[in-house]
């Protein structure tokens, strides 16, 4: 039954996430103080290890899908000319083997994840997959005008309301913003994003009846430059023991993790 519900979870949370909803960063406490830090107005508490279960897509996730495969994906014309021309083997000779596993498309590599707060305003977010570093920063912080794009950009993040609006509205799931991106793969077949996009992420947790805990992920890649509208996934992870099973691997540009 798990598995049934999944993609009814995930049309809806899609729904819900792409009109603005209510930013509890900033909200000033109970008799206009300060407002709270991105750890104190946390509602859920998404830390600890959480695992990829893949439930749909296996053959473009789990194995490195054929040069062409771009279903579900809305290429404009000069991405698949450059898809199409993708040499993995060039990637890899070349240095930049990481170009899969940028902030546009490493919540879709499988693997394992370690949240944890770095301080009150920074929750960061470890990858096996890859051996990779994301850090969200709460209270609207811009990226220095003089830093350089990085695989996992920029992250700006903040508490916001589940498809609510007005004011008051309690929040319930952690937005993510991310720019400054280094130009990467949507897919690790050479599908490509530039460094022009932006990709906005929603995290929610909840908890099914027999107590597993299970971290749901939507993305949403705005890219003018390669795509014709937002392209939109939902990724799911299951809490496990923290650490376990944890495997720090290398980028690969021409295999499956």
């Amino acid at each position: 039954m798990r598995v049934v519900w999944f993609p009814l979870l995930a049309a809806l949370i899609v729904a819900a996430a792409v009109p603005a909803g209510v930013d509890a960063q900033g909200r000033g406490r109970a008799g206009g103080g300060p407002p709270q830090s991105g750890r104190a107005a946390a509602p859920k508490d998404l830390t600890g290890t959480w695992v990829s279960v893949v439930t749909e897509h296996w053959h473009l996730r789990m194995l490195v899908p054929p040069k062409g495969e771009f279903a579900m994906l809305p290429l404009n014309a000069e991405a698949r000319k450059m898809a199409t021309a993708w040499d993995p083997a060039k990637d890899q000779a070349s240095g930049d083997p990481c170009r899969a596993y940028g902030a546009a498309a490493i919540m879709r590599v499988p693997g394992r994840l370690n949240i944890h707060w770095v301080d009150d305003n920074t929750l960061q977010m470890d990858i096996d997959s890859g051996t990779q570093t994301r850090l969200f920063r709460f209270g609207g912080a811009a990226p220095p005008a003089n830093q350089e794009p990085q695989w996992q950009g920029h992250s700006v993040a903040a508490w916001e309301a589940l498809g609510a609006r007005g004011r008051g509205a309690v929040p319930t799931q952690l937005k993510v913003t991310t720019t400054r991106m280094r130009p990467g793969y949507l897919r690790r077949n050479g599908v490509p994003y530039s460094g022009n996009a932006v990709l906005e992420e929603y995290y929610d947790r909840f908890t099914e009846p027999n107590g597993d805990d299970w971290l749901v992920v939507t993305s949403i890649v705005t890219d003018p430059q390669y795509l014709t509208q937002p392209y939109a996934t939902t990724n799911h992870f299951r809490k496990i023991p923290d650490k376990q099973g944890w495997d720090p691997t290398p980028c690969r540009a021409n295999e499956a993790r």
